[in-house]
This record gives structure tokens, C-alpha cells and sequence, in this order.
């Protein structure tokens, strides 16, 4: 049974591990972590400084086997109803096993039931289908927005979607 807790800080560790490789690396973080290969420094950098944010939750997935996933939940803009997932990612023995749809669903259950937002959206890349075909499925839908990035010397399209409660 997978289940949600707050980050801590030496998950930075497990999790600069399940970036292999540049494109899965920039997939997943949008370039705003830097150049691939991550360092858990990098990532504790990121984090830490927002954890006492109201408007940031930064999130570990678990099992019995220890962390499969990670994610941030954030208040976009000025908007108090809406929650972004960020940094979306999972172990990669965990992908495939339907880890990705359980921690999607835990965090969108904290945004509507525990938060009490009204909108929960992301964004994905297209060169991204595993991730974007996880979203769908847990009922994320596209809203027309899309973002051109200049990544790994290519223009990347990503997709803005979004749930509503």
C-alpha cells in the first residue's frame, strides 16, 4: 500500500538516484534543477528552501520497501484554489506498476479534501507519453495551454492539464 508523508531531508539522496539519464532528468524537472546529473544538494536546495512556505508541500511516496516517488504540490500565482504538481517522479523499479496513479491520487486527495483547493493542474511534456497517458488516467484532462522549453538543444512542448473537484 503506497502512501504519502512530508519530504525529508535525506530523500534528496534516494531521489537524485532515480534521474539516469538527461532525458528523464529534464522530463521531470523542466531544466529548473540545472544540468543533469542532479546531485542531492541540488535537490535539497531546491526544496528546503520553500518548506516553510504555506504555499509549497513537498511530498514523499512510500511502501514497505521505502520510497518509490516524490512530487510537489504548489499555489500558483495569486489564484488560493488552484494547487501545480511539480517534480513529479518515481523510482524507477516502481514505473509501470501503477505506483505513479496511487501518488497522484493521494496528492490530489490532499489538494481537494484536506487543503480544500477547487483545481489541481500539471504540466507534461509530449515526448513524455508514459507520464502524460498516468495523468489521464487518474482523471487529469488537457486545457489547451502549451509551453515550448529549450531543452537538450530541442524546442519541447509541454502540455498544461488540469482536475477540477
Amino acid at each position: 500500500m503506497l502512501r504519502i508523508r512530508p519530504y525529508r531531508t535525506n530523500d534528496s539522496k534516494q531521489i537524485a538516484c532515480w534521474c539516469r539519464d538527461s532525458i528523464s532528468f529534464y522530463q521531470w524537472s523542466e531544466g529548473r534543477l540545472g544540468n543533469f546529473p542532479v546531485s542531492p544538494e541540488r535537490i535539497e536546495q531546491a526544496v528546503s528552501g520553500r518548506i516553510d512556505n504555506e504555499k509549497y508541500f513537498p511530498f514523499t511516496a512510500f511502501d514497505e520497501t521505502g520510497a518509490v516517488g516524490f512530487f510537489t504540490l504548489r499555489q500558483t500565482g495569486e489564484a488560493p484554489e488552484e494547487l501545480s504538481f511539480g517534480y513529479v517522479i518515481l523510482r524507477p523499479d516502481s514505473r509501470g506498476k501503477g505506483s505513479g496513479k496511487q501518488m497522484l491520487k493521494l496528492g490530489i486527495k490532499f489538494a481537494f479534501e484536506l487543503y480544500g483547493i477547487t483545481k489541481v493542474s500539471l504540466e507534461v511534456f509530449e515526448n513524455n507519453p508514459d507520464a502524460y497517458y498516468c495523468y489521464k488516467s487518474v482523471g487529469f484532462r488537457e486545457n489547451g495551454n502549451v509551453t515550448s522549453y529549450d531543452l537538450c538543444g530541442e524546442e519541447w512542448k509541454s502540455i498544461e492539464m488540469e482536475i477540477t473537484r
